[in-house]
């Protein structure tokens, strides 16, 4: 198995598609790039943590190469919002990319030069150092299946599956 840590808003967003493509085995919402050991929601909301809210996408590599699996990342939300997307604003809500080893910091190089083709505004997000991933509490993982009538997975969810399954419609298992 083969694992991505990617940030791109609201983790519940990245994990209600990423969970439901073929080959993907496992995906753990939580936090990464900050200097708090063992943060908590409501710390990493305040901004200061320097976490960002990402998820961790364990996959087969056999089923969903992971240029593909990155091409999903970079439709599912915008690259081009620093530290927001869409009413989300903060660094906590950055896009980012935080490679395992320096081959993972190479497709995630290849991969932001293939997407900026598809953007009309530069491409924001950023590689950083891995670091130690912290998985959110229990609740926020598979968060918008657990919650549909939410406000936030009724009104912002369901057009960024939508935008996905228009162009990746095959790899949906579900």
């Amino acid at each position: 198995m083969d694992e991505i840590v990617v940030a791109g808003g609201c983790f519940w967003c990245l994990d209600s598609v990423f969970r439901h493509l073929r080959g993907v085995e496992e995906v753990i919402s939580g936090y990464v790039g900050g200097s708090v050991e063992h943060p908590t929601y409501e710390q990493v909301c305040t901004g200061t943590t320097g976490h960002a809210e990402a998820v961790k996408v364990v996959f087969d590599e056999q089923q969903l190469p992971v240029d593909t699996l990155l091409d999903v990342f970079f439709t599912l939300h915008d690259p081009t919002t620093l530290n927001r997307q869409g009413n989300d604003v903060g660094t906590q809500y950055r896009s980012a990319m935080f490679p395992t080893d320096a081959a993972q910091r190479e497709t995630f190089e290849r991969a932001i030069q293939r997407a900026q083709e598809w953007w009309d505004a530069p491409i924001v997000t950023t590689i950083e150092p891995l670091g130690a991933f912290w998985p959110a509490e229990d609740y926020h993982q598979d968060f918008f299946a657990k919650n549909p009538g939410q406000g936030y997975c009724q009104a912002v969810i369901p057009a960024k599956v939508a935008k996905v399954r228009r162009r990746f419609a095959d790899l949906f298992v579900d």
